[in-house]
């Protein structure tokens, strides 16, 4: 069951580096300290369990859909992710997700990096998650999916380039 969502804010400080590694199917099968300390869980609660554990239900479904397609092909991906913690309250990274490999180029986990998400980004990525939620809730991702675009457009971006958006978002 799922904590119930609270208004209790958990602070990512500038020198949190929190790093968390997982299988094909998305689940956790390694995490460093921070991450257990910010989402309030121990390494049982969490280690090979599904990442969706943390997902905050304000996050949109798109944003997901979009992380997921994009590292399936192999590609990095650069997302701002509000996480649910074990006790109600939440916490909003900036993630870098890319695909490690073996030597032989077969697949070996997604690693994923996250630091802070900064004051100039949070301004701007809450009041569009907001928006894509609504979307989501009387539409489905086929009513988010053109908001999203909408506003990569009014960025001078694409999907093709989300994540030199996002970079951008997040170093303003």
């Amino acid at each position: 069951m799922s904590p119930t969502p609270t208004d209790v804010e958990h602070p990512v400080t500038n020198v949190d580096i929190i790093v968390s590694k997982g299988d094909e199917k998305g689940d956790i099968t390694y995490a460093n300290p921070i991450f257990f300390k910010l989402a309030g869980y121990t390494q049982a609660e969490l280690l090979e369990k599904p990442h969706s554990i943390i997902r905050h239900p304000d996050m949109p479904k798109i944003i997901f859909k979009y992380l997921w397609d994009t590292i399936k092909s192999g590609k990095d991906v650069k997302a701002f992710v509000k996480n649910l913690c074990k006790d109600g309250g939440f916490y909003w990274v900036f993630a870098h997700v890319r695909v490690a490999t073996n030597p032989d180029g077969s697949f070996r986990n997604y690693v994923s990096t996250r630091r802070g998400m900064s004051a100039g980004a949070r301004a701007v990525i809450e009041p569009l998650y907001k928006e894509l939620l609504a979307a989501e809730q009387s539409g489905g991702m086929d009513a988010s999916l053109p908001i999203l675009e909408a506003f990569l457009k009014d960025n001078g971006a694409s999907l093709d380039t989300f994540n030199d958006a996002m970079q951008k978002i997040q170093n303003s």
